[in-house]
């Protein structure tokens, strides 16, 4: 399913990109682009005003989407999960708040954190005509891995794209302090790139150590069973308007974001309720029916084919994508 922008932020980008020179954003987010794929931080590429917009126009319907995307996978986990408090950490432009609000309509507080005065000046610009909670959400100027930083308490912290510009030899603080400020889910995306998967790794390994309660995508919190060269990751598919073509320089009229995400919670007594295997690859059909890679709650990772005579797990199966959950054993 492809993930759309809302419609209130398609229109305050579009608004903001009135009397741009087209020419020049398309350069500066190249510069962009090349600078994110070289390791450089946002704080080295995003100097102003002109450089968040190029960000907002080529980046944020795809940070939105992976984080929608996330958001909906912990939610089919955890149905009941309704937080009021959101911390966007490292919020950039806004879109992984924009996608908190339409995945959980129940947030009425907001505080979006970052680095840059252009974005967060972005973001507040994007947002006045969004929803009341980002509209008036609190602006946090600051830098995650500042050992001075003490975060709001927040029943949902949003990690999109903010982590993998953590230095590594100040990522297990800021990861402490995320989860100390956590009073109901943590969540954390990441490119769906072989670094990612394996910063994400050192992320699981240090949460679980602290007590975390891993939500998802795993369903499991023993040592992950893929091995380089393989990496787990997921898509999400979106599409790109004229501007957001012309500014990447392309003509397909839709993308495919390429994610990882982890998702941690405050333990309970009460047990986790079981999730079914994850899907970590493309569904492959067949003859004689669908070959699925499931990453299972026992902890392998194996190749399952579901046949087409088995009609009823089948049909449930075929409806799936890749980073689906499926559970063969479940009630029809």
């Amino acid at each position: 399913m492809d993930a759309v922008l809302p419609d209130a932020l398609r229109a305050a980008i579009d608004r903001r990109l009135e009397g741009q020179g087209r020419a020049g954003l398309a350069q500066r987010a190249l510069a962009l682009s090349e600078g994110y794929r070289r390791g450089r931080a946002s704080s080295a590429l995003v100097k102003g005003e002109a450089d968040a917009l190029a960000y907002a126009l080529t980046r944020t319907p795809a940070t939105y989407a992976a984080a929608r995307r996330a958001l909906e996978e912990v939610l089919a986990l955890r149905p009941a999960f309704a937080p009021t408090r959101l911390l966007d950490a490292g919020a950039g432009p806004g879109g992984g708040g924009w996608a908190a609000l339409d995945a959980l309509p129940g947030l009425t507080a907001v505080t979006r954190l970052d680095h840059s005065a252009a974005f967060l000046d972005l973001a507040e610009e994007l947002a006045a005509a969004g929803p009341a909670a980002l509209a008036t959400a609190t602006r946090l100027r600051a830098d995650l891995t500042d050992p001075a930083l003490v975060l709001p308490d927040a029943d949902l912290i949003l990690a999109a794209y903010a982590l993998t510009e953590v230095p590594v030899a100040t990522l297990p603080a800021v990861i402490d302090k995320l989860w100390s400020a956590t009073r109901g889910v943590l969540l954390i995306v990441e490119p769906g790139s072989p670094e990612g998967w394996r910063r994400g790794l050192e992320i699981r390994t240090a949460l679980i150590a602290a007590g975390a309660r891993l939500v998802g995508p795993c369903p499991h919190a023993a040592a992950c069973a893929l091995r380089s060269p393989d990496w787990c990751h997921f898509a999400q598919r979106l599409p790109r308007g004229r501007e957001h073509r012309l500014a990447k320089g392309g003509a397909a009229p839709f993308e495919d974001e390429k994610f990882f995400w982890l998702a941690f919670e405050r333990p309970d007594p009460a047990p986790a309720a079981p999730s079914g295997a994850r899907i970590i690859a493309p569904p492959r059909p067949g003859k004689p029916g669908l070959r699925l890679r499931l990453c299972r709650p026992d902890g392998r990772v194996e190749d399952t084919e579901i046949l087409r005579r088995d009609r009823s797990v089948y049909a449930r199966a075929r409806r799936l994508g890749w980073g689906e959950t499926f559970d063969p054993e479940a009630p029809q």
